[in-house]
């Protein structure tokens, strides 16, 4: 049995971990915030988070930097992708012509591409339908682009460790879907890596060095990993009330699975009024690879 061990408490709702020169980032959603944590080696040693950006007026989902260390950050129903440098954000990309509602997570690779997803549907409506929308890619300086057709509720993405695959979750369609990565940002070769079983809708995912995926199912409440074909090699449950959200692979090692868990869907009055979202660590035995 996997033990679970809670590092950092008191979160609105937890999205887009990453692990970064040592430490892992992740932004609150809910809580408008980007924060940034050193992970000790003993998970029981309790951690205090910085908060990197406070307050900002639109909900804030997926990171990643450039390759000169600045900051992206997708802000959500503005549709933008903003850049952190000196404590002060500004448009890095304008993504309003290419799609409509929330956009959503994104992967950034070493030399600056990024890859944002779209929700295809209001954020805040619940029980709309999603509607298929393009995945976005935006080259280094800012120009934006779509680089895939219609895919449903495009979420949590993964680079190889060589940036030529590219595997992103399609939440409404519970599926995890591959493509071939070009110099140039562009896609082919789109293909189904995995289709997952009932109640799996996958949200954020991560690699590890034998080229299966962790997968965050909040749904069924449960963190997966997922080989090429779909064969699931384990999971960690979590009680009935928890919903897992996303999840990276860091630590020292990269053999530390970092959880971001919340106790609702995204509801913003109710997530603010809990604050019951958590990072959670796991000891697992095949190491991260890749980004995030």
């Amino acid at each position: 049995m996997v033990t679970r061990t809670t590092i950092l408490d008191g979160l609105c709702f937890g999205e887009g971990p990453r692990w970064h020169d040592g430490r892992l980032w992740l932004s609150d959603l809910i809580g408008h915030q980007v924060l940034a944590v050193d992970v000790p080696d003993d998970l029981a040693t309790p951690v205090k988070a910085e908060t990197v950006v406070a307050e900002h007026a639109d909900q804030l989902s997926g990171l990643g930097w450039l390759p000169d260390g600045d900051l992206l950050v997708v802000s959500m129903a503005e549709r933008r992708v903003l850049r952190l440098r000196d404590g002060v954000l500004t448009t890095h990309a304008d993504l309003a012509g290419l799609g409509r509602h929330h956009v959503n997570d994104m992967v950034v690779r070493s030399d600056g591409f990024a890859y944002v997803g779209q929700m295809g549907y209001d954020f805040h409506t619940h029980g709309s339908r999603p509607e298929p929308m393009p995945l976005i890619g935006i080259a280094p300086d800012g120009t934006a682009r779509a680089v895939a057709d219609d895919l449903n509720c495009a979420n949590g993405m993964a680079l190889s460790p060589d940036a030529g695959l590219l595997v992103v979750a399609e939440s409404a369609a519970r599926r995890l879907t591959a493509f071939d990565v070009a110099t140039d940002g562009s896609l082919s070769g789109r293909r189904v890596f995995a289709a997952l079983g009932d109640g799996d809708h996958p949200d954020g995912i991560c690699l590890d060095a034998e080229g299966a995926v962790w997968v965050s199912c909040p749904v069924s409440r449960r963190f997966i990993r997922v080989r090429e074909g779909g064969e699931v090699t384990d999971g960690i449950e979590l009680p009935e009330g928890r919903r897992a959200i996303a999840c990276v692979l860091g630590g020292g090692d990269r053999r530390t699975l970092l959880m971001v868990t919340a106790e609702t869907l995204g509801d913003a009055e109710k997530s603010r009024e809990l604050r019951a979202g958590r990072v959670e660590a796991a000891r697992v035995a095949v190491p991260g690879a890749g980004r995030p």
